[in-house]
């Protein structure tokens, strides 16, 4: 007691032991150091175990429908202007190439690729029971703790990418490249408002007029129109494999 009456106060019943061993010589162990902390009702509460998240690896798989993967990463663009970088974190539907959401920002945090998926389940009308699969590497808004969160509250699968394998995650990767070489290489901005705007056209560009050689020369809006008249057999030419 006379331990925790003073600088000791901070130490749980571990370190306690260690100083009840120096400072009076005594021959105890943590076990019953426990028990007297117990007893005298001076115990730290336990801290709260952090939820972990299982980690899943991503998986081949043959997608044959909107909605069934969305591969999501982060790029950066450059403000002139300002001398810095802004960030891009962006998710693309494996099978029709729509960008389905977009966070555009001076910052990327957890919360803000967490707000954008949501809004992208929502304008894409995924329900629990889809069985959406997100893919993504290993990046630290993905193995947060608030991203895990939500892949749980919405029942998502979360794919992650081995280390230095993007190939896995080819889709979007791809679409960086497009984005850099039609957009970020050509274009220099003054301003953070100005470069997020250039973005943004281009995102509405790249869904609803670009067209795509993959989709039969179709932008991804207009696939998707086409897509719903078809029978599933006259589509499977479609299918892509990941």
């Amino acid at each position: 007691m006379e331990l925790v009456a003073g600088e000791a106060h901070v130490y749980g019943y571990l370190l306690l032991t260690e100083c009840l061993r120096q400072q009076y010589d005594l021959d105890i162990n943590k076990k019953k150091t426990y028990r007297l902390c117990q007893e005298l009702e001076i115990l730290h509460p336990q801290r709260r175990k952090k939820t972990h998240y299982p980690r899943r690896l991503a998986r081949n798989a043959t997608i044959t429908g909107s909605n069934q993967q969305w591969q999501l990463d982060i790029k950066y663009g450059y403000v002139a202007g300002y001398e810095r970088f802004f960030y891009i974190a962006d998710m693309i539907d494996v099978y029709d190439r729509t960008i389905v959401g977009h966070h555009r920002g001076s910052s990327c945090e957890a919360q803000e690729v967490c707000a954008m998926v949501k809004t992208a389940l929502a304008a894409r009308l995924v329900t629990k029971e889809t069985g959406l699969v997100i893919r993504t590497d290993n990046g630290p808004q993905f193995v947060s703790k608030a991203f895990g969160e939500l892949c749980e509250a919405e029942e998502l699968i979360h794919e992650r990418i081995p280390p230095k394998t993007p190939n896995m995650n080819a889709y979007i990767e791809s679409f960086h490249a497009t984005l850099e070489r039609d957009l970020l290489r050509k274009e220099t901005y003054a301003t953070f408002q100005e470069a997020y705007e250039a973005v943004d056209n281009y995102i509405d560009f790249y869904n609803n007029r670009r067209m795509h050689r993959s989709l039969g020369k179709r932008s991804p809006a207009a696939f998707m129109t086409w897509a719903q008249k078809k029978l599933p057999e006259e589509l499977e030419t479609y299918n892509r494999k990941v």
